[in-house]
């Protein structure tokens, strides 16, 4: 009787990377997260399989990376909702997420994700953020049946302002953020 092929773990629970036209949204599974924020920055592109930017991660997202890595330790199913990088050609040129699962947003309404995203400065003003924003809502209304999203912004971030109000978000309030200010929240209901 042959041996069965031994079975592969997959790197990160639940989720798959989205494609779009031009980019790939790789999950940043907990095994990278591990290795990049414990120094180890060959393994961390091992483990994605992406070129990672020289100068990242830089303050804010090493905070913003453990915070995520430990909510998913604290709980396992959250690991569904870990941030992605954007990548194009190999390359991770950004990453985008929701702020954790359903629930877990600003303004604290239960049945809404928070969406975040940041292309890094070579890589702006060529829609990079538009489309992955655009994909990564459609995975969550298609696989997760979410309807309600919000953004919250900066008012000085005029290209975030103009891509939440393209993509028909509505401004419903405003909010204090304590690493990043005031902030204007958006909200988003999809459509089937």
């Amino acid at each position: 009787m042959p041996l069965a092929a031994p079975i592969r773990k997959p790197t990160q629970a639940y989720v798959k990377p989205i494609r779009t036209i031009r980019l790939e949204l790789v999950p940043l599974s907990s095994r990278f997260l591990d290795a990049l924020l414990d120094g180890s920055r060959e393994d961390a592109e091992s483990a994605i399989g992406l070129e990672l930017p020289p100068d990242w991660p830089d303050r804010h997202d090493f905070g913003f990376l453990q915070l995520r890595r430990n909510q998913a330790r604290e709980d396992p199913a959250s690991e569904a909702w870990l941030p992605s990088a954007i990548a194009l050609d190999g390359r991770m040129v950004g990453h985008i997420g929701f702020h954790g699962p359903p629930g877990v947003n600003g303004p604290k309404k239960a049945d809404a994700l928070e969406v975040g995203y940041t292309v890094f400065e070579p890589f702006r003003r060529q829609g990079y953020a538009t489309e992955a924003v655009q994909a990564i809502l459609a995975w969550a209304r298609d696989e997760h049946s979410v309807r309600a999203f919000i953004a919250s912004v900066s008012p000085a971030n005029e290209p975030s302002l103009a891509l939440v109000r393209r993509l028909g978000f509505h401004q419903t309030g405003r909010q204090w953020d304590v690493e990043d200010g005031e902030e204007l929240v958006f909200e988003l209901t999809a459509r089937d």
